[in-house]
């Protein structure tokens, strides 16, 4: 297992020492869509970032009998979060509740009070301002309990949200996004994000066009960011969802009159992301006013003992609950692949 950066296919790796993992947990409407996604249980989508919640910090779920996974069985990338944690254990992992339908059950959370937002293909009705200065803060008080912090998202639907965002901020990357599907339903997206696109108009201001069209998530990670990131080094966990967040907070930053500490700010994804022939985070990376740092980790499932687990070297699921920068704070603390692969079949046939 190496951890490799994204632009150069060089050696590289997360900062030294023990990381706090916060996971943002939000559902948007856009996930209701049918078949614009399979992360979780159909016709349960919006169940999938509690039980995730559930199951990062107590390796057990009791909002529904099992743990989310796609129709064809693929266990969600929490299994991998989770494993990476029992090998070296995070300094602190939290939940934030960025509007959940429902609350995970014995779990750490902070509340914002904010509530799932609406489909894009017919008005997020988001407070963006709001929600970005609730980020702010939250960045700005954060108490680093390790020597950096982990964002890790679940947001089912949020790569179809990531691309209409994008789009309503002027960048040109319409197809770049991935799926969590090996074959990305593109009429179902494609038909999403044109009607979002719609509700626009050129005299809206960024933040009135992320209220129609973008998710909780991505507006409050990227205030969280700007502040954060002044104080101690970011680890974004994801991949081109968590790209996007990365171009909100460069588009905003002019609307708040602050400046990126890029130095201070790393991205880390799955191999699946940036080996992804469907889609381009290295582009997506490419339009920010900055070259940012980037990795993504070789960890693979080509040993695994368990058929359905092989289904991600094949492009199902391939990021989410911060699978990436997990596999990266594990190769960096030493864990080898053939470690981690035991540990994560181990709680599935403890589950």
């Amino acid at each position: 297992m190496k951890t490799l950066n994204i632009f150069t296919n060089q050696p590289d790796s997360l900062p030294e020492g023990k990381a706090d993992f916060l996971l943002a947990a939000s559902v948007t409407r856009t996930c209701e869509i049918e078949g614009i996604t399979q992360a979780g249980i159909p016709g349960k989508i919006p169940l999938t970032p509690t039980l995730d919640a559930e199951f990062i910090t107590n390796e057990k779920v009791f909002s529904m009998p099992e743990l989310a996974e796609t129709p064809k069985g693929v266990p969600t990338p929490a299994l991998i979060t989770r494993a990476v944690h029992k090998l070296t254990p995070y300094s602190n992992i939290e939940v934030l509740n960025l509007g959940l339908d429902a609350v995970p059950q014995k779990t750490p959370i902070q509340s914002f009070d904010i509530y799932p937002s609406g489909s894009v293909a017919s008005g997020a009705n988001i407070d963006a301002r709001t929600v970005f200065e609730k980020g702010m803060i939250a960045g700005k008080n954060y108490e680093l309990k390790g020597n950096y912090l982990i964002l890790a998202e679940s947001t089912p639907g949020g790569t179809t949200t990531a691309t209409t965002t994008a789009l309503a901020l002027g960048y040109d990357c319409r197809n770049d996004f991935s799926s969590s599907f090996l074959n990305s339903p593109d009429s179902i997206k494609e038909k999403t994000i044109n009607e979002a696109l719609s509700l626009l108009d050129e005299d809206m201001t960024n933040f009135e066009k992320l209220s129609l069209v973008s998710d909780n998530m991505l507006i409050f990670y990227a205030g969280f960011l700007l502040e954060a990131s002044r104080r101690f080094h970011v680890v974004l966990a994801g991949g081109t969802q968590m790209a996007a967040c990365l171009l909100v907070a460069d588009k905003l930053k002019e609307d708040v009159l602050m400046r990126i500490k890029s130095d201070n700010i790393t991205l880390a994804t799955t191999s699946w992301v940036a080996n992804d022939e469907n889609s381009d985070i290295k582009h997506i990376l490419s339009l920010l006013s900055y070259t940012p740092h980037a990795v993504h980790t070789s960890f693979s499932f080509a040993d695994t003992e368990i058929p359905v687990l092989k289904l991600y070297d094949e492009g199902e699921a391939k990021e989410g609950v911060g699978a990436g920068a997990a596999l990266a704070y594990a190769n960096t603390n030493g864990t080898t692949n053939k470690e981690l692969l035991d540990a994560i079949e181990l709680l599935i046939y403890s589950m």
